[in-house]
């Protein structure tokens, strides 16, 4: 459940929800510590669950020593009220046997917040690409029936594809059998079923990526999201300046040690 800061309540009637689903090279989650970041967002509360590996830790977003010693966890929720935008962001994975538990608690939180559209950050395997995922951008996006209609026309104003669906039996030709396929996005097709069943309005933007260092992966995905969403301007000549997070640092751990030289 949602434990905010403070007694004071919450309401995000309105707003909108950005999360990541913890998927192939992290990619949304450092997509959101990016946005976390740059928008200075102020953290409203935790998700208090036994569905995610526990965890603790610093401040992630610190800016001096000051602030470095607040307090951590897996789930956390950060808001920008002028902005109407909230982000859930997730750090550590679904435990495999709380799958459907997490999803049917995202689900119920969502619903019961009255989010006017969330925006689901995820990640897909490169090497399971098709012959026709292999062209253009790669990025792909998925909406719930609930956001049909003008949503739909403003993505596809941007130039962005919808995921493919993909044979079932790879190889046959003339199969009628079309599925979603989404390897390594985790709680991606689940959660994206979910919200479809109860009417939900949800976008899923996702990229084919591989694992490595998925710093540049993040980037992209955000700037895709920044083009709809206007979160940030965009200079007329070069890219938006994203703030990276003091966490960021001890990405890949810390630097080698000189003395084993």
């Amino acid at each position: 459940m949602f434990v905010p800061v403070g007694e004071r309540a919450v309401c995000f009637i309105g707003f909108t929800l950005i999360t990541p689903a913890v998927s192939v090279g992290n990619v949304a989650q450092l997509s959101a510590d990016l946005i976390i970041s740059t928008l200075d967002m102020v953290r409203l509360g935790h998700f208090h669950t036994d569905c995610l590996i526990p965890m603790a830790g610093n401040n992630p977003y610190s800016r001096g020593d000051e602030d470095t010693a607040v307090f951590s966890t897996n789930a956390e929720v950060y808001c920008r009220s002028d902005l109407q935008l909230a982000v859930l962001q997730i750090r550590t994975p679904v435990l495999p046997t709380k799958m459907k538990s997490f999803r049917k608690l995202l689900v119920s939180w969502i619903k019961a917040s009255g989010f006017s559209r969330t925006v689901l950050l995820s990640s897909c395997h490169a090497h399971h690409r098709d012959d026709q995922q292999l062209l253009g951008s790669p990025l792909r996006y998925l909406l719930t029936q609930a956001l049909r209609g003008d949503t739909e026309e403003m993505l596809q104003r941007l130039g962005w594809r919808e995921m493919e669906r993909v044979s079932a039996f790879p190889g046959v030709p003339d199969s009628d059998r079309q599925r979603l396929y989404i390897p390594g996005g985790g709680v991606t097709k689940a959660l994206y079923n979910d919200c479809c069943s109860e009417n939900i309005s949800m976008v899923v933007l996702l990229l084919f990526c591989s694992e490595g260092d998925n710093v540049p992966d993040a980037f992209t995905l955000v700037n895709h999201l920044n083009d709809w969403l206007h979160l940030l301007d965009k200079p007329v000549q070069g890219s938006v300046l994203w703030r990276t997070p003091s966490s960021w640092r001890l990405l890949f751990g810390s630097g080698v040690p000189p003395l084993i030289f």
